[in-house]
């Protein structure tokens, strides 16, 4: 179907354009895909008073970082058994389709079941993968999994959580990567070392949230631990050196605009460096975050850069094709997908 022409006539209403653009999401929590629908169901599963639409609204509402993490945290803790991460799974992969993601790579905290349910692993990345090929079948979007560690909890733990992943891919091939989230404050990157070496000799593939909160040097960190993509690198704008060497080396940075603006993280939309990335040479691709939260998706995303930050269709189409290129689909899938997105057009 070709998108409708806008007033102008020259180019395709931008929304329909976009959503059509086959798209790929690289930063994206599952835990953070709740919806207040889906919140409100998980409530009634579980809660002896379940939330009322309003107040199910208003756990969506904070003012900082933390407010943030409290809100995330209040959200996800009606989250209690397997079957609960199968229905978030399958809305989540159904929310993506209608937004034109034809693939996504998807972190799942394995840290938040260890920590706050102390709970085994296996019957809830069973649900994970029942609701992620019942999903992929109704829809098309596939999904790969990325393993996130909680950094604040500290290496050893976080080790134990990559080991856990490394196990389960021979079972589950959806088990692509590892990450590191959580308070960079409290985590430096460098503590996960060895732990990553042993991760990517067990081939996982290395992602690491990096200079969302704090300064450059976490962003050095997560290079020399070996990252091969970076969630946020919102600091690295304040480092020439590092603008530099991640537009020679082309590691992909996964982008996140209205998650920095409402976490507090970036002041405003005007002062953040998306466009600043984009000139300057580096691997920008876009994504949401925790879409609920921010109230954002993908597509939302990136219209906010078409209208807001003036990148245009074919602009649009790069970081498209970016997204592809920085994925961990195997090659001739990643081929496939790449000339889908170059042969999109109006």
């Amino acid at each position: 179907m070709t998108p409708r022409k806008s007033a102008k006539q020259s180019e395709p209403d931008p929304r329909e354009w976009l959503r059509g653009l086959p798209k790929v999401e690289l930063h994206l929590h599952l835990e953070g895909t709740i919806l207040p629908a889906t919140l409100l169901e998980l409530s009634r599963r579980h809660d002896d008073v379940p939330l009322t639409p309003t107040e199910a609204e208003a756990l969506y509402r904070y003012e900082n970082f933390q407010g943030f993490m409290d809100s995330f945290k209040a959200v996800s803790s009606r989250l209690k058994g397997p079957d609960d991460y199968e229905l978030i799974t399958y809305n989540m992969v159904r929310e993506l389709a209608a937004q034109g993601v034809v693939h996504a790579e998807v972190y799942i905290s394995f840290g938040i079941l260890y920590y706050w349910k102390n709970a085994a692993i296996e019957p809830y990345v069973e649900a994970i993968e029942r609701g992620r090929v019942r999903a992929q079948q109704e829809f098309g979007t596939t999904v790969l999994w990325l393993i996130d560690a909680v950094r604040h909890f500290g290496a050893e733990e976080g080790a134990k959580v990559f080991r856990k992943a490394a196990a389960m891919r021979a079972q589950y091939p959806s088990i692509v990567g590892i990450g590191i989230g959580g308070d960079e404050a409290r985590g430096s990157a460098d503590l996960f070392r060895e732990s990553y070496a042993e991760a990517k000799a067990a081939g996982l593939r290395l992602t690491a949230h990096a200079g969302e909160t704090i300064g450059p040097e976490s962003i050095w960190s997560a290079i020399n631990i070996g990252a091969e993509r970076l969630g946020h690198a919102l600091s690295a704008q304040h480092d020439e050196e590092l603008i530099g060497v991640l537009a020679e080396k082309q590691i992909p940075l996964e982008l996140n605009v209205t998650s920095n603006i409402r976490t507090g993280c970036c002041p405003s939309f005007d002062a953040h460096p998306v466009r600043q990335y984009f000139e300057s040479g580096l691997m920008v691709t876009i994504n949401s975050d925790d879409p609920p939260m921010f109230g954002t998706n993908l597509l939302e995303e990136y219209l906010l850069l078409h209208q807001r930050y003036e990148f245009t269709l074919q602009q649009m189409r790069e970081l498209a094709a970016n997204a592809v290129e920085a994925s961990f689909l195997p090659p001739a899938e990643k081929l496939a997908l790449l000339q889908r997105v170059e042969q999109y057009g109006y």
